[in-house]
């Protein structure tokens, strides 16, 4: 900066120079002052001038600099974008909510809140459950009432996870057969931040009354999108909705209503409150009466529910069965169902052809939700391989509205129900046992279940007649069962080998080895299979069916991006 201390000398500064001596010739001079002095003056001012014009200059030159060098430095670490890494979600506890026993409605339906009767001399309830565990290691696992009061200790705990090197030996812990009066909820807590594998169900069963016959449901996982099919509102078809919340968080809860006829706009069914801790019962008919076929697609906002419809049928005076419809797998191009058994056809044209028993045979029911018709190809697979449906195996199902598929001279037997479309459908399947007109008959609903993959913890309730039924659809599987025994066994597995396109039956014994059998932990590998397990009574003509759960997920990890 020194070469330019006199601005006068600068090729840049002529300009302001010229500035100076027109602001110095344009003063006015006073009288009597000397030429000296004029140019003294006029010089200062020319001086003064372009110093402040050169200081101006610096500045602005200084200000560009900045600018400059802020547009050529590299930005610093912490703005730029990192790759995306893997982070560890905290596994969570298993959670399954039972239903509580059956109970009869009394008075009328006007309403969606219940009142109920007072249970028949012989109904029962209980809760069968296994949670697994390895290396003689078990979760922290337990039964308890809806408020949170322990019924059984299944295991106490935290345990801590076995060594690397330990033997890996597969141990159960069982509640069989516990006897409840209530909704309850089995649960298991993470064992080195995996997921418990653990699972249960409450079988209902009573031999006289309105409720007579074998209702059985798996303890659901609550969830906050679920859709249940199989309802009816029609004279002596009782639909009761039961949401059950286990969370500390209050969840309120909307339905979309479908029928025969397209979606049931009913005042009521929004905004439906259910506190931490407690169920709430919503008479179906009460918002959609009349209707001989309902889906119900169940949400809910802040805490998850578990949603089960109590089905109960009365043909006059005579019992017609009873059922918990449970949710089935979300609206899919294809849905499975296993375990449908269907009796002599030549008997059931027989009954369903008389008034008030054109429900008491096998069908399908399909729901669309969306605005596309969907054109579904229907595939039954029994012991012996593929049938066709008798009316075709080709349906239309209308968008938006319950379409039902009779199964009406289908042969006797076990059978694996597989429907596919190329627009997104709901399905389940409806189970009857009974051939005589006047006498006690049940119903059953076979929900659409889960492909079958590794280690699935399946529960079979104490008492009966208790088939594994299994289908494979298109090519073999091999299907590996363990079971459970009542004292915290895990017995040797055995194998099954399932051909492609027929179904199989496993008899489920009563023991092993003097220790009744509690469950099945249950691996397939293969083509795609499907199962669940049938319970019926011998001598009597109950029927339930349960569609195995999905197996425990492994531990999770999400994306997670650092940046400012």
């Amino acid at each position: 900066m020194h070469e330019h201390s006199t601005p006068a000398e600068s090729p840049e500064a002529q300009p302001a120079g010229e500035a100076g001596r027109s602001l110095g010739t344009g003063s006015t001079a006073h009288p009597g002052t000397g030429a000296g002095t004029a140019q003294r003056t006029a010089s200062e001012g020319r001086k003064a001038a372009l110093a402040g014009l050169a200081s101006a200059a610096l500045i602005l030159a200084g200000a560009g600099a900045v600018v400059a060098g802020g547009s050529l430095v590299p930005p610093p670490d912490s703005s730029r974008a990192l790759a995306a890494a893997a982070a560890a979600v905290p596994a969570g506890a298993s959670l399954g909510v039972c239903p509580g026993p059956a109970r009869l409605l009394e008075g009328t339906e006007a309403g969606t809140d219940p009142q109920f009767s007072p249970e028949s001399a012989t109904a029962a309830s209980a809760v069968t459950g296994a949670v697994l565990g390895a290396a003689g290691v078990l979760p922290a696992s337990r039964l308890a009432q809806l408020d949170g009061t322990t019924a059984v200790d299944i295991a106490t705990g935290p345990g801590e996870a076995a060594s690397a090197g330990a033997p890996q030996d597969l141990v159960a812990g069982v509640v069989a057969a516990r006897p409840v009066e209530q909704v309850s909820v089995l649960s298991a807590d993470p064992l080195a931040n995996q997921k418990a594998s653990a699972a249960g169900a409450m079988k209902f069963t009573a031999t006289d009354g309105d409720l007579q016959g074998t209702a059985a449901s798996n303890c659901h996982q609550p969830s906050n999108d679920q859709w249940l099919a199989g309802a009816s509102t029609t004279v002596g078809r009782a639909s009761m909705l039961i949401l059950t919340n286990a969370s500390t968080t209050p969840a309120t809860v909307s339905l979309e209503i479908f029928g025969a006829q397209g979606q049931i706009q009913a005042p009521g069914s929004r905004g439906l409150l259910v506190a931490p801790g407690t169920s709430r019962s919503v008479v179906l008919a009460g918002l959609a009466p009349g209707e001989p076929q309902l889906s119900v697609h169940v949400r809910s906002a802040g805490g998850p529910v578990a949603a089960l419809i109590q089905q109960s049928v009365l043909r006059g005076l005579t019992p017609g069965g009873v059922d918990f419809i449970a949710p089935g797998a979300a609206p899919a191009t294809r849905q499975v169902m296993t375990g449908v058994d269907i009796q002599d056809p030549a008997g059931l044209a027989q009954l369903t052809g008389k008034p008030g028993y054109e429900d008491a045979g096998a069908a399908l029911q399909l729901t669309v939700p969306g605005p596309s018709d969907a054109v579904v190809e229907v595939t039954l697979y029994g012991r012996d391989g593929q049938r066709a449906l008798p009316s075709g195996g080709v349906v239309t199902a209308k968008a938006g509205a319950v379409t039902e598929v009779s199964l009406a001279g289908v042969p006797a037997g076990q059978y694996t129900v597989a429907a596919s479309s190329d627009v997104s459908f709901v399905a389940a399947t409806r189970v009857t046992r009974g051939l005589v007109e006047n006498q006690p008959s049940d119903v059953a609903w076979a929900a659409a279940g889960v492909r079958l993959g590794s280690q699935h913890v399946v529960p079979v309730p104490q008492g009966g007649i208790r088939s594994l039924v299994f289908g494979a659809l298109d090519t073999r599987a091999t299907i590996t069962y363990a079971a459970i025994t009542s004292d915290g066994k895990v017995r040797p597995p055995a194998t099954a080998d399932i051909a492609g396109g027929t179904t199989s039956s496993i008899a489920v014994p009563d023991k092993v080895e003097d220790s009744d059998v509690v469950g099945y932990v249950v691996s397939a590998s293969g083509d795609a299979a499907y199962g669940s397990v049938l319970v019926q009574q011998d001598g009597r003509s109950d029927v339930s069916t349960l569609a195995f759960l999905a197996a425990a997920a492994g531990q999770e990890t999400v994306p997670v991006t650092l940046s400012y």
